[in-house]
């Protein structure tokens, strides 16, 4: 069997049926490989899309991701959705060619270190140089990347162990599977202690135990704890618009446990939960030794486990009843606090981001089932507060845009059933543009909305703040038609500049079928500051 062969015959062993790519030299082996395995390679038009789409994919199905580019330009090009997929927490891997091991420190074509280039933005990054070594990285590189805090894994691939035969086996699904790991019950009866214990705890998660991967976990985790659950997800922390006031209520709290959560800037540092204790929860002892930093002495009580399996623990952990209903309400309250918004901004006569996402909010209630994708600046934090489908992806804490329409296809790829919406600035349509050509060639269709206020107005925010008006700079874009562009590339066109036109507009772009592009003339306008208010 070819090393391509060990590959394909592994990933298809992990449950994986599709491969996001752009091809190259050093991958050709892997692609014909693909046609005796029967994997599906949608092939993209620049190298990170490749890894937004299957960070998308990997978020909503709970199983690997698979992204697949060719060497040194091609890797290079890739690395910063890597950056995003470890920050959001999703099993992506990452596989790339590489020069032949035989030409090694001969100057063969692209010869680069990419496993010094990816260290540190993955959790595992290996180069096997034989057969063997092949599939022991296959092995070890999915149950790594599935296992403890989810995040992606990079095996560059040396064109010359593709090539080889050998009579190496591939692995089983059994050993491709992420692996259980038991928790400590003393760790456990710690926590549900600490819990007993307060009058006003919070329960905060990472990303991989958002809503959108776990189902219901957060609701019977509240009722189990009898505490409010909360998941974090966003860059903008505990100023996150779609947590309402939530941020207002950490300083209230006699207890944080932070259940896969990192203790880091999304949470102020600690410094808005001064007056409260803290139980830390990772799998990462760098993590662990984050949280000592940031915390000191205020941490009580810490377990170095899989907050999965954590959260599942608890859950068989006998019930808490404290009688915290009026603190859970409270806190609930604070979460689902939004500001009231304008249909039309009064200054500029637009549409508000705010009509712009409860037209989509309406679109996305009219569809059995649904997936939402919230990425970009000002407007990515308006999409995040006004909008909810069945499931949601947003561009994560690592606060990198561009990714929407990659996000979009490759959810459309894992639920094909459901109504995919991209909510996008025009600034950030501009990264991925050509990805709309993509998603129309491998019939993927899903709804971009655009909200255009023709600059990138997170920065334009910030320089009217810090410096004023008469210091803008480099923020103002054009009114291109992007709309008319993606109709070129394929897709479905609707440009809107009032109101009373967006509610058609929508509906006709998810009827069309396509992949589509609602471009949106917005005011705009500063987004929800997170406080409800």
């Amino acid at each position: 069997m070819r090393g391509a062969n060990l590959v394909t015959e592994a990933l298809a062993s992990a449950g994986v049926t599709t491969i996001f790519s752009l091809s190259g030299n050093q991958i050709m082996p892997v692609y014909d490989a693909c046609l005796d395995t029967g994997l599906r390679i949608i092939h993209t038009r620049h190298e990170a899309a490749a890894v937004f789409m299957a960070d998308a994919h990997a978020q909503l199905t709970g199983t690997l991701g698979v992204c697949m580019v060719t060497a040194a330009p091609g890797a290079a090009n890739a690395l910063g959705p890597l950056f995003s997929a470890r920050l959001s927490e999703s099993p992506v891997l990452f596989l790339t060619g590489d020069s032949p091991v035989a030409q090694d420190g001969r100057g063969a074509f692209q010869e680069l270190d990419q496993v010094a280039l990816t260290s540190p933005l993955t959790k595992l990054s290996l180069r096997p140089t034989s057969a063997g070594e092949l599939r022991d990285a296959l092995v070890e590189g999915a149950r790594t990347a599935l296992s403890g805090r989810p995040g992606p894994v990079h095996i560059a691939l040396p064109f010359d162990v593709l090539e080889a035969e050998s009579n190496i086996l591939p692995p089983s699904a059994e050993e491709m599977a992420g692996s259980a790991e038991p928790v400590d019950p003393a760790g456990i009866a710690g926590i549900a202690a600490k819990l007993a214990q307060a009058e006003r705890p919070l329960v905060i998660l990472g990303p991989a135990l958002a809503e959108s991967r776990t189902g219901d976990l957060i609701a019977r985790l509240a009722d189990q704890l009898d505490a409010p659950v909360v998941a974090m997800e966003s860059p903008r922390g505990l100023n996150d618009p779609s947590l309402g006031g939530f941020g207002g209520m950490v300083a209230e709290a006699d207890l944080i446990v932070a259940l896969g959560k990192p203790v880091d800037f999304t949470l102020g540092f600690g410094k808005p939960a001064a007056a409260a204790a803290w139980v830390v929860v990772s799998a990462e002892a760098a993590e662990l030794q984050r949280a000592r930093t940031n915390l000191g002495e205020r941490i009580v009580h810490e377990l170095h486990a899989p907050p999965a399996a954590v959260a599942q623990a608890l859950l068989d952990h006998p019930p808490s009843a404290s009688g915290r209903g009026d603190w859970r309400s409270r806190v609930a309250e604070a979460v689902c606090r939004r500001a009231p918004h304008r249909d039309t901004d009064p200054d500029t006569g637009r549409i508000t981001p705010g009509a712009l996402c409860a037209a989509v909010q309406r679109c996305l209630d009219r569809a059995p089932s649904s997936v939402v994708i919230c990425d970009g600046g000002e407007f990515g934090q308006w999409a995040q507060a006004g909008t909810r489908g069945t499931r949601r992806i947003i561009n994560g804490p690592s606060g990198a845009i561009g990714g929407g329409p990659c996000y979009a296809l490759g959810a459309k790829v894992a639920e094909p059933e459901a109504t995919v919406i991209a909510l996008m600035g025009d600034g950030t349509v501009g990264f991925h543009l050509a990805e709309f050509e993509t998603a129309a060639r491998a019939r993927a269709p899903f709804v971009a909305v655009i909200g255009n206020d023709g600059r990138w107005n997170a920065e334009h925010q910030i320089q009217l703040r810090n410096y004023g008006e008469d210091r803008l700079v480099g923020c103002d874009l054009s009114d291109a038609r992007y709309d008319l562009a993606v109709e070129a590339l394929g897709g479905h066109g609707e440009f809107v500049e009032r109101i009373e036109d967006l509610d058609a507009a929508l509906e006709r772009a998810v009827a069309s079928g396509k992949v589509a592009c609602v471009n949106v003339v917005m005011a705009g306008l500063p987004a929800p500051s997170g406080s409800g208010h």
